[in-house]
């Protein structure tokens, strides 16, 4: 008896135990529901939830015409949640009823199968319950406002499920022109050029979306739980599109002809100190060229343009005088055991100071450095350093290159290192910097800065404005300026300077230099014979407008290698399109060559673009009425070079809607 008490008494034990157990487990899932319900949904939402990024809308670049030069595309990849409830309400009404219709209209679209597939993915996707199928990739901004409007699509996001994403891609219209100064935007490496200098207004204010962790590591957005993001500023550059074809063409042909290595032509605005057109273009390894590099603002030796410099210190110091004589030493000169040579030999007589400038003396400037700086050079190289030509000019575009002016303390400067300076050697400075200097003397001592950007805008608004800013307001006095610009015109003009040749037949006069430079190939020295040409000037020579540079490095061992021969038609061909165009609107200049006819001188230049080839039954298209993207899109997938002006919807485009599509052509829309 004693022991069945025992037995029940446990049991009654254990039965209470489990009760107390199950009243403890039942309330705690009630505290948790009831009282910690929300922190562990949170908690939970946390572990398949996050916010995502969302890239804001990378403003445009534009020329000073407002011609598009850089912007952003849209593009849309295309999902289907079948899991929307909205899809699925009353066993999928809504769905069935919009299939055979959305299947035909898809398969019109996008021409990738027929209606019967796209009925048979659909049908799929919604037996799968697939919450978030990819039915297309990179679709335009065309059919994304087609699609829009497409059965059961136009329900909205809820009861179609469909789901847009967007992805911006950025565009140059223009191609390879000024491409490497534009720049680049790129997502797995380093811009480059304003893209790159104006990187954080380009790109706007990021924003953030949540989204909803489903199988297979896919998500989806959280409707309602997103923070806009704040589209970019656009950039207004001083490139104009139409200097900048014609110095890309120029620049190219004279690539082509001598097989040069790369080259750079830059074209500044005296009174301003705008860029109005930066080519760079480098040779690749199938032997065409593209703007790979910035060799604007890089620094290398600059050769004779460099004695501007040289002759300008000796001026303003009042050592010399143009007419002062020298000996030439019949183009050689030994000094410190080595030789200064000059390009061509000299008749065995003496020179004057400016008649060796203009058949650019390498001896002749040697002579009178080491005549008047050999004991006290750093008087010579504080000229350099009032001239600003040693550290960069600050142009708004990132990478430009520091320059290198050797002086006294110098570990490399030896006894030959201030005649060497004297004809651009044992200097390192950019075609930028160079073409600054001379830029300078056309601007009647007045040296500007150089800038790429006049304008910053928001929603078609300026915001910021650049003003042109003067690095130096004079380089040297009235009377060394007036002898440094008689001896620039004497280059061009007089008889045995070494230019004359090459602008013996224009209709306007330029003042400018050659230069001819032996250049180190990398780890062989000066062996390979490679030479850099250039040519600096200003015109027209007597009221400055523009001043130009040319730098070219030719290929090793070449044939033709002289500034004058390489870089010289260059810059003529710059300068005879220019000028040509002021003919044309009627400017005049006081110092034009004589009577002109603005229709024989127009006729006689060589187009600035090649000959459009015909390109099949293709005609341009009707973009009248249609918003700025949806324009370049439809303009450009037809192969068309598209300026644009003014802002809103097309009004007007140049080439008439169904005429005969000639390739690359240009075409002007304009906005209201």
């Amino acid at each position: 008896m004693e022991v069945k008490r025992d037995i029940l008494w446990r049991v009654y034990l254990c039965f209470l135990g489990i009760v107390a157990l199950s009243l403890v487990v039942l309330g705690k899932v009630v505290y948790i529901q009831r009282v910690q319900g929300s922190y562990w949904k949170g908690l939970s939402d946390s572990l398949h939830q996050k916010f995502i990024e969302l890239d804001a809308e990378r403003g445009t670049i534009y020329s000073e015409d407002s011609s598009m030069l850089s912007t952003s595309i849209p593009y849309f990849n295309i999902y289907i949640d079948f899991g929307a409830d909205g899809l699925r309400e009353k066993n999928g009404k809504r769905f069935f009823e919009n299939l055979d219709s959305l299947s035909g209209c898809l398969a019109t679209l996008f021409g990738d199968g027929s209606a019967a597939a796209y009925k048979k993915i659909l049908q799929k996707g919604y037996k799968t319950v697939d919450r978030y199928y990819e039915l297309q990739s990179n679709v335009s901004f065309e059919k994304y406002q087609k699609l829009r409007d497409f059965p059961l699509v136009r329900q909205g996001r809820n009861k179609s499920g469909f789901i847009a994403e967007v992805n911006n891609k950025r565009l140059n219209p223009f191609g390879l022109l000024a491409n490497r100064t534009i720049g680049l935007a790129r997502a797995n490496a380093q811009n480059v050029g304003i893209e790159r200098t104006y990187d954080t207004l380009l790109k706007g204010e990021t924003g953030r979306r949540l989204v909803r962790y489903i199988a297979g590591g896919a998500y989806i957005p959280v409707e309602g739980y997103e923070i806009e993001s704040e589209n970019g500023k656009d950039i207004v550059t001083t490139i104009d599109v139409n200097i900048q074809d014609i110095v890309e063409n120029a620049l190219q042909k004279e690539l082509i002809e001598n097989e040069a290595e790369h080259g750079t032509c830059i074209v500044m605005e005296v009174a301003t100190g705008k860029i109005k057109a930066i080519a760079n273009l480098g040779r690749q390894s199938d032997g065409s060229y593209w703007e790979d590099l910035n060799y604007a603002i890089r620094a290398t030796e600059p050769g004779s343009t460099f004695k501007l410099a040289t002759l300008l210190s000796l001026l303003e110091d009042k050592k010399v005088s143009l007419d002062e004589t020298l000996n030439l030493e019949g183009g050689h000169w030994k000094i410190a055991n080595r030789t200064v040579y000059d390009a061509e030999p000299h008749d065995n007589r003496l020179f004057t100071v400016k008649q060796a400038f203009e058949i650019s003396s390498n001896v002749g400037m040697a002579k009178l450095a080491v005549a008047h700086y050999s004991n006290n050079p750093g008087q010579f190289i504080d000229h350099l350093r009032k001239l600003h030509l040693d550290r960069p000019t600050g142009i708004d575009l990132a990478g430009e290159a520091n320059p290198l002016i050797v002086t006294p303390r110098s570990r490399t400067w030896s006894a030959t290192a201030l005649p060497w300076m004297a004809f651009g050697y044992s200097v390192l400075i950019s075609p930028l910097q160079t073409l600054t200097l001379y830029n300078a003397v056309a601007n009647n001592g007045r040296m500007m800065k150089p800038y790429l950007v006049s304008a910053i805008q928001e929603n078609g608004t300026r915001i910021k404005e650049t003003r042109p800013t003067a690095i130096v307001e004079k380089i040297c006095s009235d009377e060394t300026l007036r002898q440094l610009r008689d001896c620039l015109n004497g280059v061009c003009q007089e008889q045995g300077g070494t230019a004359a040749k090459l602008f013996k037949d224009a209709f306007y006069n330029v003042a400018g230099k050659t230069g001819t430079a032996l250049v180190a190939n990398k780890g062989r020295g000066y062996a390979d014979h490679i030479y850099q040409s250039s040519f600096v000037g200003y015109f027209p020579a007597a009221a400055p407008k523009y001043t130009c540079i040319v730098v070219i490095k030719n290929k090793p061992f070449a044939k033709n290698y002289l500034g004058a021969k390489v870089a010289g038609p260059v810059f003529r061909e710059v300068a005879d399109h220019l000028m040509s165009a002021s003919v044309e609107q009627g400017l005049n200049y006081a110092d034009s060559a004589g009577p002109v006819n603005p229709n024989a001188l127009i006729a006689s230049v060589p187009a600035a673009t090649p000959n459009p080839q015909a390109a099949g039954q293709r005609t341009v298209p009707d973009v009248k009425g249609m918003g700025l993207k949806d324009a370049l899109y439809a303009l450009e997938r037809m192969d068309l070079k598209v300026a644009v002006r003014g802002s809103g919807r097309v009004r007007s485009q140049s080439l008439e809607p169904g005429s005969p599509l000639q390739r690359r052509e240009t075409i002007l829309i304009q906005l209201d």
